[in-house]
This record gives C-alpha cells, structure tokens and sequence, in this order.
C-alpha cells in the first residue's frame, strides 16, 4: 500500500491532509504536526517521520507546502520518496533571509553581533538559520512536481525556474495565485494540476 505524507507550511497543522483524501483515494494520508523550526531540527524530525513510515508501507509520496517543502529538502529523503509535490516551495532559504534583512533593515554584520533579530513583520532573523543555509545547499534528488502562483511574494519565479531547472522538476505556475494556495479558485487550480501529474 502506498501512503502520501502532507508537511504544512508557516502557520499550518497537519489537518489540511485531509484535503488530499479524495484526490488520493487509494493511499492512506497522513499529515505531520512538526514540532520545531529550523532545518536542522525539523529535517530529522520529518527523516524520521518517513523512515518510520517505510516499515509500514512501500511507497511514499509527499505533498509539501512553502517552508515544509524548504524543511524536506533538508531531511536526506532522497531514497525514501518516491515522487513529491510542491505547493509554493522555498527554494533558496539564503536568498529569502537576505531579502527579509533587506525590509527590516538589518546588516549582515548587525545580525552576526545580535544573532536573533525580530522584525515588524512577524519573522526573528537568525544567524545561525543564515550560517545554516550557507553551509547546506540542497541535495533534492526525488522527482519532483511543483505549482507556483504568479505572485508568491516570497520567491521570484526567476528563482523557482532556475530550480525547477536545476532538478529537472515540472514547474506550473497560476496566473494570479499567491503564496498561499487557499481561495476557491486556488485550490481547484491545484487539485486539477495534482489530478495531471498523477
């Protein structure tokens, strides 16, 4: 029996599995409450998670959301998934952080002193998130579907088709979706667009 595995994005919670139950009724859906926030942390704990999994079932796919998808990619699951969906993946972390450090104003060398940061709009800035990224470049090597909206504010579709690129993974992006896929008209967008990569 195969399983589809859901990782939430900022904000979420393993719930919004359930979604994907009719658009994979053959498999058992499960969703994964994460419990930590970093990519060194939350890496191991869907690594876990999955190899757990594996003594279960004989096949995973994997649905991940935004940063979910950025925390799978530092999990070293790249013999353990068979294919993977991506809903508006953070693709390069250090660009993002650099782009966050830009809005709030803060320096590199500010951040390295204070090490935590928080800022205005909600996100701590961390140093050691930043040294992190820089010293772990991604080694995604699962075959990968990702949808994109045409005005996700986090990452450029510059930088998403440069990545789509790089792993050779299909790449759709939504004329007028955002970040977060979650209007009426979003989500059919995207249940049709998992219904074609099935």
């Amino acid at each position: 029996m195969k399983t589809v595995l859901y990782i939430h994005g900022k904000g979420g919670n393993a719930s919004e599995s359930t979604h994907y139950e009719n658009l994979f009724p053959d498999c058992k859906v499960i969703g994964l409450d994460y419990k930590t926030f970093s990519p060194w942390e939350t890496g191991k704990e869907i690594h876990d998670a999955v190899v757990s999994l594996k003594t279960e079932f004989e096949s995973i796919i994997l649905i991940a959301n935004s940063i979910g998808a950025f925390f799978c990619m530092n999990a070293n699951l790249n013999s353990l998934i068979e294919k993977a969906y991506f809903i508006s993946p953070v693709v390069n972390m250090e660009k993002l952080i650099c782009d966050m450090m830009k809005w709030a104003n803060v320096t590199e060398a500010e951040l390295e002193q204070r090490k935590i940061i928080p800022t205005d709009f909600g996100e701590e800035l961390s140093w050691e998130y930043l040294c992190y990224v820089r010293e772990h470049s991604l080694n995604w090597q699962v075959p990968t579907s990702i949808i994109y909206g045409e005005k996700d504010n986090l990452t450029s579709i510059e930088t998403m088709r440069a990545f789509a690129e790089k792993q050779g993974a299909s790449l759709t992006v939504m004329k007028g979706g955002e970040h977060w896929f979650h209007t009426e008209e979003e989500m059919k967008f995207l249940d049709e667009w998992i219904g074609r990569q099935k």
